[in-house]
């Protein structure tokens, strides 16, 4: 019971080890661990980020150099004024000096003013241009990235890592620019008054920058765990939500509310841990500026009082003025330490997703494919995701003629996906070769092969939007007479027609709100209307049931009519009019032929076949 009590003041340290990072992501962290130290690094590109904005970015800094001037000339006016008009009972000159006391304060605040507005607009366009970097560069990974990334975990890095950096820029740079500029003025004028003062203030550097090294080694793990364990979080979250229907099926909600108990539990810890050992800094400083205070004024009134090193009323009241303003600039670097140790972490996260490899880019020379027969070749092709784990397809060859439909089947793992991803472009060869109407895939513009393919996969996706925008989402110029045949070749138009809006009907995110099998019917539409030269099937029919198979198999007959057509099945019934059958098994072309010419022999095929249908 008392350790359970006293469990959220264990130390930092203990917290870390009880919270290690997974082995699976250990490799990734390592390399984050390596880039959080790039302090440097990770500053210029964000520099090369703002500087698009550099004329701005100087003004800003005049303003803050004339800030930081003005603020400094305040204190020195008034300890001026005391020993020359108050001291000295002279009034003559006193409403001058209070009249510029004035002016100096009021156009302080005109350059803060400035500088902040200014410095809020820079940082929201360059979070603009990171954000917009970000995600176009996202687009242009290759599909292997995300395959090793929860969708969560990238979510955290859009919207939670950059909004961090965001309250940083709005703030933090002005901040460090304007605490350096006034230590390094207070510490000029404190030692023009009196050295001897000066190097009483200075004796509280060591402790505080002990008490700061102290912290931050702490802070920065600390910030670091935090942010990694909010993207562990957000991928969680976001799986859970896109899997409740499993969730509920299998009665699991007690599970996953418990697993987001503990990884918030985590979180709730490491920040609690955080924020609290941040919060020890203004605690510091401020028993630091006291001392400060009394070091000066017991030192100060002594030397007045035995006239010694030129020491006056006035000199005190500006070495008091300036030890507040001294500790404070350094208590400001302090604390804006700590929001740049965040924010760099958040930094770091955003940019190792811009350092990733981006898709193979087409070369200089690459070709453009202004048509496309269909010819596919398939030389001695083998393809690993991670060679950690050996090749998926191994030395498969075959050749798909123009207007062939070519079937892929075998047991689940054999592969069949893997072909269909690299006839896509989805991924590189690992080796041999594919050629497209003669012409090697790598010497093809990706953008011109793709553009003379459709797709119908297993999962169809749908965006949140209209019925009418999905179909067109394969052909953007489409008119509405043609999105409305493609639905009608599709055996889609009769159930649209019932939706009360019909085509104009909204759908929800992932196309919630219709059934599995009218999704897939759009999909097909919108295969339909990309009017392709490729057309790949992926278990297209699946969802839909027999009767509506029934219906659409007709129009998908029509729609391969004259174009080359890869289709996965795993009902053997639906693919027996396929030109060409390729049998995959353990990532080997063990057979090819057509459905009569497999079944007469003993093979895999037939086993399969005899599987799936009383055969005897």
């Amino acid at each position: 019971m008392l350790k359970e009590i006293l469990k959220p003041f264990q130390m930092p340290s203990q917290i870390l080890k009880e919270n290690p990072i997974d082995n699976t992501n250990r490799k990734n962290i390592a390399k984050n661990k390596q880039r959080v130290k790039n302090l440097n690094g990770t500053l210029l590109k964000l520099w090369f980020i703002m500087s698009e904005w550099k004329k701005q970015v100087f003004f800003v800094l005049v303003m803050v150099l004339i800030s930081s001037g003005l603020g400094l000339l305040g204190p020195l006016c008034v300890g001026f004024g005391i020993d020359n008009y108050i001291v000295a009972s002279n009034q003559k000159g006193l409403i001058t000096l209070l009249f510029s006391l004035a002016i100096i304060y009021i156009l302080h605040s005109i350059s803060v003013w400035l500088q902040n507005v200014l410095m809020i607009q820079i940082s929201q366009n360059t979070i603009y241009k990171l954000r917009s970097k970000l995600f176009e560069h996202i687009h242009l990974l290759p599909l292997s990235f995300f395959d090793k990334r929860q969708h969560g975990e990238l979510m955290s890095r859009l919207s939670n890592d950059i909004e961090n950096v965001s309250n940083t820029l709005n703030s933090s740079i002005i901040q460090i620019f304007s605490s350096v500029l006034t230590l390094i003025g207070t510490v000029s004028i404190m030692l023009w008054l009196s050295p001897l003062l000066t190097l009483l203030t200075f004796c509280v550097v060591p402790f505080l920058y002990f008490g700061i090294k102290f912290i931050t080694k702490y802070t920065a793990k600390l910030y670091k765990q935090q942010q990694y364990k909010m993207g562990l979080l957000n991928g969680f979250a976001e799986e859970t939500l896109s899997g409740q229907q499993i969730i509920k099926v299998f009665s699991q909600e007690e599970k996953v509310i418990s697993e987001f108990k503990i990884k918030n539990e985590a979180i709730c810890e490491v920040g609690f841990w955080a924020q609290t050992i941040a919060g020890f800094i203004p605690k510091l400083m401020n028993v630091l500026n006291f001392l400060s205070y009394t070091f000066i004024a017991c030192i100060g009134g002594v030397l007045i009082l035995y006239e010694q090193g030129g020491v006056t009323i006035g000199v005190i009241l500006i070495f008091l003025e300036y030890s507040r303003q001294f500790t404070r600039p350094l208590n400001e670097l302090a604390n804006q330490w700590n929001s740049l140790l965040s924010a760099i972490a958040g930094a770091e996260r955003v940019f190792e997703i811009i350092d990733e490899k981006t898709e193979r880019q087409d070369k200089g020379s690459s070709t453009e494919l202004t048509s496309m027969q269909g010819e596919v070749i398939f030389s001695d092709v083998s393809f690993s995701y991670d060679q950690e784990h050996g090749e998926v397809i191994k030395h498969i060859s075959f050749l798909a003629n123009p207007g062939e439909t070519i079937a892929i089947v075998g047991p689940t793992g054999a592969g069949k996906t893997t072909i269909i991803n690299l006839i896509s472009c989805f991924y590189d060869l690992f080796e041999g070769d594919i050629l497209i109407d003669g012409h090697r895939m790598v010497d093809l513009k990706r953008s011109s092969i793709r553009r003379h393919m459709a797709f119908v996969l297993q999962d169809s996706y749908l965006f949140e939007g209209s019925i009418k925008e999905n179909i067109r989402y394969s052909r953007l110029n489409a008119s509405d007479g043609e999105v409305i045949e493609a639905a009608k070749l599709a055996g889609a138009h009769s159930f649209i027609e019932d939706l009360s809006e019909g085509y104009e009907t909204k759908l929800k995110q992932d196309g919630s709100g219709i059934s599995q099998g009218q999704k897939q019917l759009l999909a097909i539409a919108r295969a339909i209307l990309a009017n392709p030269s490729i057309l790949i099937l992926d278990e297209a029919t699946s969802s839909i049931d027999t009767v509506t198979e029934m219906t659409i198999q007709k129009s998908i007959k029509k729609l391969m009519n004259g174009r080359t057509s890869f289709v996965i099945a795993h009902r053997l019934n639906t693919i027996q009019n396929a030109d060409k059958i390729l049998v995959l098994k353990e990532g080997k072309l063990i057979q090819q032929g057509s459905h009569d010419q497999l079944i007469k022999v003993d093979g895999f095929y037939r086993e399969l076949y005899e599987s799936q249908f009383s055969y005897s």
